[in-house]
């Protein structure tokens, strides 16, 4: 953890006090300051040369030593503050003369330090050699601590409230860190992620780029009591304008601006429930007009698995919007990796070619060798040159030229297909994401067992059966296994729906029989055994057995669709309410629908979801699955697409 340290120096009321300038205008009775060198020709002589001298002293004594780390600190008094903010600023050890700076902002509830903590933007300043501004909001609209994106002055450049502050702060780091007015960035997560659109809404000229996690299009409370989720109209699921209407929001915070805009990366959970799914596609529709691109994406990918990305290109090929779509991810981003993805849309990731080898190795140490493997482990190398360790290479002493018969990301790997009774020298070399390569290991020696070691697996398992199946669990059965040596175990695998999926191990036993809980009710699953011996060899696996569980209905029930919004070629139901209208508790739910000839589901949240042809089947999740008796409650919702100029929607909703 980084240690706080705060620095002090009096320069008298005259700095402290003086009047700030914030873009669009000066403050009412307050000279028209410009920007850059401007600013500080407004400091008198004096102050000038003893106050910006004992500055330096100080800062030479404190941040000039090796020896400090960079950490925290908190700045007390950094401009206008309408909007009363803290402000806390990160600026790493090493940097450009002129480092690009970024505005951190934390959700609701939240804080500066708070967000410093739990997310990666520092750690990536270390790296990558920006300055990093975490605000700390104290608004109140249902939640303290909020950054205001609905009251009327902060809707206007200049208007007032946090976006001034923000502002300030952002002058305050260009005067006094020299950071760069021309790669200026927002982003933030939550209520954040919603002050990062509306300042870049506000403050176009400001700002280069922005990355919202979890946020709204700007304009989009109505006021303090449209704020909270209970209430909104915003996040209550019903918010549905135009594209156009959406830009124009945009274009009148700062009428008669026409100068470039921000580039902005908006991300949301198909699983948020707090601040609903459907608002990314009310962003996209905001921002594609606002640079006046078509809201079909020009490319789509995933670049990490459940990472749907969508962009949205000029037609000069530059990005200006592009949109993550995260698989049933809730109100929990930014997760690990995004932060990273955020700063590369800023521009901010690229740094010198790096032609610094890593450190080298540790001398490998052999362990579990058997007649056709072994596994090494090794201290881990370190990066020197800033572009990250990639990875190790193994390789084996042979003469001039040595064999690699291995590669890791981890300090450890396990060798395979090694002949029996035969003697191998290895070592290891470490690499980083430039393609330097370090120093040779010391080399590590061992010898395989002989032939006559045990390779033969165990015969498979046979029989699998399962039965007392319930709401949550199933017991598993089958006939034992056998071994030359002795069978020590089985391995239980387990893969989702009847079709498709991937096994993975879900537990193991010492006997021929297994009981599998905490599943879910009226699901179907598909279960696997193998065997494993003493000397590490794994069966084939067994026959599969299918189950389904116990729906755990006890009632009756309804499903009411609300059609959310409409496009031309797609549209977003929620919510889907799901009634209990009986006057006994249910436990678990299904709900069936069609949809109509050539439209696709493209996303869903709240509910487990299959589809067999046009056939919808939306079961329950643990968290919306029991619904008390006589009008009990829960909703899912979910997104699809149609072709152009078709206006149906799905129909035949049953619940059982």
């Amino acid at each position: 953890m980084r240690t706080k340290r705060s620095l002090t120096v009096d320069c008298g009321p005259s700095i402290v006090q003086r009047p700030m300038s914030i873009r669009g205008g000066p403050i009412r009775g307050a000279p028209r300051i410009g920007r850059g060198g401007a600013r500080m020709r407004r400091l008198t002589t004096v102050l000038a040369g003893a106050c910006a001298a004992a500055l330096f002293a100080v800062m030479t004594v404190v941040l000039g030593s090796p020896a400090v780390a960079a950490a925290l600190v908190e700045v007390t008094s950094f401009g206008n503050n309408p909007g009363n903010m803290r402000m806390h600023v990160y600026v790493p050890d090493s940097h450009p003369a002129s480092p690009a700076i970024v505005v951190a902002m934390h959700g609701c509830g939240g804080s500066g330090p708070g967000f410093y903590q739990s997310s990666e933007f520092a750690s990536l300043a270390d790296r990558h050699g920006f300055i990093v501004i975490y605000p700390t909001a104290t608004q109140s609209a249902g939640f303290g601590n909020c950054f205001d994106t609905w009251s009327d002055a902060a809707k206007q450049r200049g208007g007032g409230s946090d976006p001034v502050s923000i502002i300030s702060m952002i002058d305050y780091a260009e005067r006094n860190h020299q950071g760069d007015p021309n790669r200026v960035y927002a982003t933030g997560s939550s209520s954040g992620g919603m002050m990062t659109q509306h300042m870049l809404a506000v403050y176009p000229d400001v700002f280069k780029a922005g990355a919202s996690f979890m946020g709204v299009p700007f304009n989009c409370f109505a006021g303090a009591s449209d704020y909270p989720p209970g209430s909104s109209r915003c996040t209550g699921g019903s918010m549905d304008r135009t594209p156009q209407q959406w830009g124009d929001a945009v274009r009148q915070a700062y009428p008669g601006y026409s100068g470039p805009r921000p580039r902005m990366q908006l991300w949301h959970g198909t699983g948020d429930t707090l601040v609903p799914y459907s608002l990314l596609r009310e962003s996209v529709e905001q921002w594609t007009n606002v640079f006046g691109l078509s809201q079909t994406p020009t490319s789509t990918d995933t670049p990490q698995a459940n990472w749907n990305r969508s962009r949205y290109a000029n037609s000069s090929g530059t990005v200006q919007v592009e949109a993550y779509s995260i698989q049933g991810a809730g109100h929990v981003l930014p997760q690990s990796g995004m932060a990273l993805h955020a700063t590369e849309f800023f521009g901010l990731t690229t740094s010198p070619t790096d032609t610094t080898p890593p450190t080298t190795p540790g001398t490998p140490v052999a362990s579990n060798v058997t007649a056709a493997s072994a596994t090494l482990t090794w201290t881990a190398s370190m990066d020197q040159g800033g572009s990250g360790l990639a990875g190790y290479d193994v390789y084996r002493e042979q003469g001039a030229t040595d064999p690699q018969i291995g590669q890791s990301t981890t300090a450890s790997i396990t060798l395979t297909g090694l002949s029996a009774n035969t003697q191998y020298q290895v070592y290891v070399r470490a690499r980083d994401s430039a393609g330097n390569l370090s120093g040779n290991s010391a080399p590590a020696t061992f010898t395989t067992a002989a032939t006559g070691g045990d390779t033969a697996p165990p015969t498979a398992p046979a029989g699998l059966t399962a039965s007392g199946t319930t709401t949550t669990g199933t017991s598993l059965t089958w006939t034992a296994s056998t071994d030359d040596t002795g069978v020590t175990g089985y391995d239980i695998l387990r893969a989702p729906g009847a079709t498709g999926g991937t096994f993975t191990q879900v537990g193991t036993s010492a006997t021929t029989s297994f009981t599998d809980t905490g599943l879910t009710a009226n699901t179907t699953y598909r279960y696997q055994v193998r065997a494993r011996d003493a000397a590490g060899n794994v069966s084939p696996v067994s026959n599969t057995v299918q189950i389904t569980t116990q729906g755990g209905t006890t009632g009756a029930c309804s499903a009411t669709p609300t059609v959310q919004s409409q496009w031309g070629n797609g549209y977003v139901i929620q919510p889907v309410t799901i009634t209990n209208t009986s006057t006994s508790t249910i436990t678990s739910w299904t709900v069936t629908f069609t949809l109509p000839a050539g439209h696709t589901l493209t996303g869903s949240w709240n509910a487990t979801v299959t589809t067999s042809g046009q056939t919808v089947t939306a079961r329950s999740v643990s968290h919306n699955g029991t619904l008390a008796p006589g009008a009990g409650t829960a909703s899912f919702g979910f997104q699809a697409s149609r072709p152009n100029g078709n206006t149906a929607l799905p129909s035949g909703y049953t619940c059982a």
